[in-house]
């Protein structure tokens, strides 16, 4: 199993990310604004390495850089519509002590096509899941909308939920 506080890679996947010296991602986007614009909210988070922080949300998640600045040791990443900026800790915007896990309290739920692909990156990275795959039914209104979904701790313990729908049904 993967020490997540000391993950540095390999991992599983065709195109690892590959990190020069200064630990910029090689593949990094073109610099452009990201496809579809950037989101309403976009959650920023603070990373005890940022080279182990890519490597997990780009070869195990499936998101790839848009932009990055690496001398800040900052990237803006991207995957079927859903963004996160990732950024070194600095103690520019730090309001307490961070001790792991990071980000006490919240989930980032992240819906994706297919969580099948996640979750077999993940296991043939033997990358411990928070919670297994399951079906979930969530009540809106009068009807129920359904998901197949799990959760996992990325490098810092920030709990990431994928979520995939699974449709609605009435209410039971």
């Amino acid at each position: 199993m993967v020490d997540r506080h000391t993950f540095d890679g390999p991992v599983s996947g065709d195109k690892p990310t590959q990190l020069n010296q200064s630990g910029r991602n090689a593949a990094a986007g073109n610099g452009a604004s990201p496809q579809g614009g950037f989101n309403a909210l976009v959650p920023e988070l603070d990373v005890s390495d940022i080279a182990a922080s890519l490597r997990f949300w780009c070869d195990l998640l499936g998101f790839h850089i848009v932009y990055d600045r690496p001398a800040a040791g900052f990237a803006f990443l991207q995957r079927e519509g859903a963004q996160v900026m990732l950024c070194q800790v600095n103690g520019e915007w730090v309001t307490g002590p961070l001790e792991r896990p990071y980000g006490r309290g919240i989930n980032f739920q992240i819906e994706c096509s297919d969580v099948t692909v996640i979750t077999e990156a993940l296991n043939a990275a033997a990358w411990p899941l928070f919670r297994p795959v399951k079906e979930s039914w969530y009540r809106i209104g009068e009807a129920e909308s359904g998901a197949r979904e799990f959760l996992v701790q990325d490098p810092d313990g920030y709990l990431v939920r994928f979520s995939q729908s699974i449709g609605t049904r009435e209410v039971s």
